[in-house]
């Protein structure tokens, strides 16, 4: 596994609509495995191919709901890891959320932007196979930011607003 450089606006492959994947073979997995690295050291909770440099349709999100203990303390949950290819998503709520969202080819800005609560995707998963999955919340938030990103859309084309973050609001996003 290695590294790969995150690229950030106004790179053009960031503004292009990824190409679907139709081969499944070694550079395809060292690009997933690649990618889990990259997305896990940014630190972030998402990461799309074009963020890398690669026009394809792949994500992989990394995502766990934080809990409370019988203290009150909280405490981070478990986190999952998902890799789609060729995700697409089918259905999603009429409900919608205002939510800040920033974005690791975009530092140093964040944006509020309105999502579905509740979508579905379907999608392949890293050995091709099909997959389907349900996404609320933060989740759902997450998977249609990265989503957008294979439509050449980025956070500040849906946000109602964008503004530089403070250091504390930088801190409670990381």
């Amino acid at each position: 596994m290695a590294l790969r450089t995150i690229v950030t606006l106004p790179a053009p492959v960031l503004r292009r609509k990824a190409r679907p994947i139709t081969k499944f073979d070694k550079a395809l997995q060292i690009l997933i495995d690649d990618m889990i690295e990259t997305m896990r050291e940014a630190p972030g909770v998402g990461l799309a191919a074009p963020q890398v440099g690669i026009s394809d349709r792949l994500i992989v999100v990394e995502y766990g709901e934080d809990e409370e203990d019988e203290n009150g303390e909280i405490i981070e949950g478990p986190k999952k890891l998902y890799v789609m290819i060729n995700p697409e998503i089918v259905k999603f709520s009429e409900e919608k959320e205002l939510g800040v969202e920033g974005c690791l080819s975009i530092p140093g800005l964040v944006g509020e932007v309105e999502r579905h609560s509740t979508i579905q995707l379907k999608g392949l998963n890293r050995r091709g196979q099909p997959m389907k999955l349900k996404a609320e919340g933060w989740l759902a938030r997450i998977f249609q930011h990265e989503v957008d990103h294979l439509n050449g859309v980025v956070f500040p084309d849906r946000a109602t607003k964008v503004w530089k973050p403070s250091v504390d609001e930088e801190e409670d996003m990381v």
